[in-house]
């Protein structure tokens, strides 16, 4: 090599970005939902029009209340302040549920959710962002996630039928990316562990949503992993509705290269999925009702997002807090694949949710982290302990 091409090379070397570890995707996966959940609660609801209206055009970084100071009483919003870089619910779950982790230090299933995830929603107070006030996370639960208590603290109904019954919606999805980066990636293995512990929640498209984001978030962790490469394990997985709902709008995302010129585009490839209908705040009577045919809107949008903006954090998330609609989750979803996949989070964005939400966004990372490290120890010991035993059956012909 001559001097020319090894000074070539060592140029190259520089500008190639940093190789991520485990700890920065997880890190950036975790602080990319709860900022990406705190810039779409204020608009949530909402039609890209109406959005614009509203704020004078495109929303481009963390915004006021709907109402400003009417906040408290103002319908269809009170008692809820949204807005002013406050998380929502999406990212108050994520967190009960690595807390969840944390004690359990292994992988999770049904049983963990009503051990430990019901029992901390319904006895320790916490500080709520959008009630400005401390308080236990079951009060600030929508009623599809307050379903968990009323189920398995209540009805003790058995913890991997007790999703069924509930509204089928993204609930189950909203907080599953742990499950992805504990299963950093193994797509296969996340799915397989979301869909356990979601049944807890959820059943039909909303469980199935629930495995397929956990699924997107571990492939996204992967060395090299690229949007494109997301989908595909999307697709290898999902099944039904789910399935062609990802598809149908991801032929559509990447024909655009800006959020703007596919707010509609999107809408309408996942329109025939959808069952809330286009008035968001007045459902449809079919309303998330059970279905092998339907998918939830979130999660398809988000990963659409995640093309157009070829991975880039900060367009993916603006693209989906501008779609409108149930645009808190589509973002929280979106800005954790993103974060995964290793596009930085804008560092004011995140000290400001973090500072009004009077939340360490880090401290759950560093977390999680430790646990997934635990975990995969343990699974490698299980896996080794598995291939003696089935050594000693004569499994080694299976290959002769």
């Amino acid at each position: 090599m001559t001097p020319k091409e090894s000074k070539g090379l060592k140029e190259e070397e520089s500008n190639r970005p940093p190789l991520l570890g485990l700890g920065d995707r997880i890190t950036g996966a975790l602080v990319g939902a709860a900022v990406g959940d705190a810039l779409g609660g204020p608009v949530e609801g909402y039609s890209p029009d109406q959005i614009a209206e509203r704020h004078g055009g495109r929303v481009h970084g963390i915004v006021g209340p709907w109402h400003g100071d009417d906040w408290r009483t103002a319908r269809p919003i009170a008692p809820y302040h949204k807005g002013d870089g406050h998380v929502t619910d999406d990212t108050l779950m994520t967190h009960a549920l690595i807390r969840v982790y944390a004690r359990v230090r292994d992988h999770l299933d049904a049983y963990a959710i009503a051990e430990h995830l019901v029992p901390d929603l319904m006895t320790n107070p916490r500080w709520i962002p959008e009630l400005e006030a401390e308080a236990l996370p079951l009060h600030r639960l929508f009623l599809a996630e307050k379903w968990l208590v009323a189920r398995l603290a209540y009805g003790h109904v058995d913890p991997r039928e007790a999703g069924a019954g509930n509204i089928v919606n993204c609930g189950a999805a909203m907080y599953m990316a742990p499950v992805g980066l504990v299963n950093a990636a193994n797509p296969a293995a996340a799915y397989a562990e979301a869909l356990d512990v979601a049944g807890a929640h959820q059943s039909s498209y909303g469980r199935e949503a629930a495995g397929v984001l956990a699924a997107a978030v571990a492939a996204a962790t992967a060395p090299g992993a690229t949007p494109d490469a997301v989908v595909t394990a999307c697709l290898s997985l999902a099944k039904d509705g789910t399935r062609e709902a990802i598809e149908k709008v991801c032929e559509v995302a990447v024909r655009h290269r800006d959020f703007e010129s596919a707010l509609r585009p999107l809408r309408a490839a996942v329109a025939p999925y959808d069952t809330v209908g286009p008035d968001y705040r007045a459902p449809s009577l079919a309303a998330r009702r059970p279905s092998r045919l339907h998918s939830v809107e979130e999660l398809p949008i988000a990963l659409g997002m995640l093309l157009v903006s070829g991975g880039d954090y900060r367009h993916a998330v603006l693209g989906a807090v501008n779609y409108g609609r149930d645009c808190d989750s589509i973002a929280t979803m979106a800005g954790a694949l993103a974060g995964a996949l290793g596009s930085p989070v804008p560092e004011d964005w995140a000290k400001s949710v973090a500072e009004a939400s009077r939340l360490d966004l880090w401290e759950p990372a560093r977390t999680l982290t430790e646990v997934a490290c635990e975990v995969f120890e343990r699974d490698v010991r299980r896996r080794r302990a598995h291939e003696r035993a089935f050594t000693a059956l004569g499994g080694t012909a299976c290959s002769d």
